[in-house]
């Protein structure tokens, strides 16, 4: 791509080319709208964080080399990949950026704000630390995510570093849409991993030797305590998230939905989001309230169960190929115990999704919820596969950056569509 950009300051410079370099111009701005996805590999999961980009524009974004050489002759429909080792594009983890702070003065900011922790392995704003001593200087209203990774009765260990700090990286673009070229003379550029990397991916993942400790004495308490019986008696016939959101999650879904299968949809409303699947798939539906589920159009049979009084799902063994679980999961207050359940009621290598965004009822989503990063939301729902066993190859997936649809009663005060978070695991 420089060298071209050198051709046209060469070609410019004579007399009578004007019309030359202004089709070379054009030759050289190349746009699409795209897809572009950061995928790595944990100690015990696999990850993809997608970012939607409108305009990626070849000629002057920032991207790897080797993507921007796939990307030369790429049309609508193609996509591109790259391999980044550890350091390249993305810091290298620094042993100077891991420091050792008094815990008095930790604790104190932690009280003083009526923030719950800190707890090992979670993810704190860096501007909450601005007040510690041997940091430098830190803006309060700094968001960047640090983690803590270990603590004693005299000092806490923070960890500053890229949560991917390290790791080895692959980098996809999937062009979706092919833009009408035109002269591009300067102009603000998409940082291609950067504007990725800046969302929060990484933090759904941590070392071998690291267990967040998300399941503390308060964590799945919620600010109404009655039954979920009393809270969801009056049927709530509406969407909990905008139509792209839902379209994303659809997708997701109708990927691994294959003809035949018996599927679950836990927690279920009035809709389970599985639109277009072969019609001898054969969905049953779990929830609360009766007429929601009865309204379903999906559901085949559906069964009432309220899984946060009796954690037990009214099924025989291996009952189901697939279980889904759409917006919900944040609202279980025994999770580990669903999680068995369904364990327990999957086929030999079935397999149990969860979905969900960044909206919930505040009454009854859990506490623990409400402390985390979207992202670090993925690694509570891994610890949950994790804690409940008989789950292997873990997955998460996410989905950021669409741009919220006009009829959408947010649009135009949100700009951007309800994010899509999604966590899996293969029975065993």
């Amino acid at each position: 791509m420089q060298y071209l950009y050198n051709i046209y300051t060469d070609f410019s410079s004579f007399t009578g080319t004007q019309s030359y370099c202004e089709e070379l111009t054009l030759n050289m701005t190349r746009l699409a709208s795209a897809a572009a996805y950061l995928a790595w590999d944990s100690s015990d999961a696999s990850h993809r964080d997608w970012h939607y980009f409108p305009t990626i524009d070849f000629w002057r974004d920032d991207m790897p080399t080797e993507l921007d050489q796939q990307l030369a002759d790429i049309h609508e429909g193609d996509s591109a990949t790259a391999r980044l080792k550890p350091g390249e594009w993305l810091p290298r983890k620094q042993t100077r950026a891991v420091k050792q702070l008094q815990q008095g003065d930790v604790s104190h900011i932690f009280s003083r704000r009526h923030v719950p922790g800190p707890f090992i392995g979670r993810y704190y704003p860096k501007g909450l630390l601005a007040d510690c001593n041997g940091i430098g200087t830190i803006f309060p209203q700094d968001m960047t995510p640090v983690r803590i990774n270990d603590m004693n009765d005299s000092e806490i260990e923070v960890d500053f570093n890229h949560p991917l700090a390290d790791y080895t990286v692959s980098i996809g673009l999937h062009v979706r849409q092919m833009l009408p070229s035109k002269e591009e003379l300067g102009g603000q550029c998409n940082e291609i991993i950067a504007d990725i990397a800046a969302h929060g991916c990484g933090l759904q993942s941590h070392p071998a030797e690291l267990h967040p400790d998300f399941f503390t004495a308060d964590s799945f308490k919620r600010i109404h305590e009655q039954e979920d019986s009393s809270f969801y008696v009056l049927p709530r016939l509406v969407q909990h998230i905008d139509s792209q959101a839902r379209s994303l999650i659809n997708k997701y879904y109708r990927r691994y939905i294959k003809p035949g299968m018996q599927v679950l949809d836990l927690m279920g409303s009035w809709e389970s989001h599985v639109q277009g699947i072969d019609a001898t798939v054969r969905v049953t539906g779990l929830g609360i309230n009766d007429e929601e589920l009865r309204a379903n159009p999906a559901l085949h049979a559906h069964d009432i169960c309220d899984l946060n009084k009796l954690p037990a799902l009214p099924y025989q063994d291996q009952s189901f190929d697939i279980v889904i679980c759409t917006v919900s999961v944040e609202y279980l207050t025994c999770p580990v115990s669903v999680f068995r359940e369904v364990a327990r009621v999957l086929k030999p290598a079935g397999r149990f999704i969860i979905t969900f965004s960044d909206r919930w009822f505040p009454e009854k989503v859990i506490r623990v919820w409400t402390e985390l990063h979207p992202y670090e939301r993925m690694g509570l729902v891994q610890e949950y596969f994790h804690r409940a066993g008989n789950f292997d190859q873990i997955a998460t997936e996410s989905w950021q950056g669409w741009l919220r649809p006009e009829d959408d009663k947010y649009f135009p005060n949100r700009i951007f569509s309800d994010p899509v978070f999604a966590v899996q695991g293969i029975r065993i």
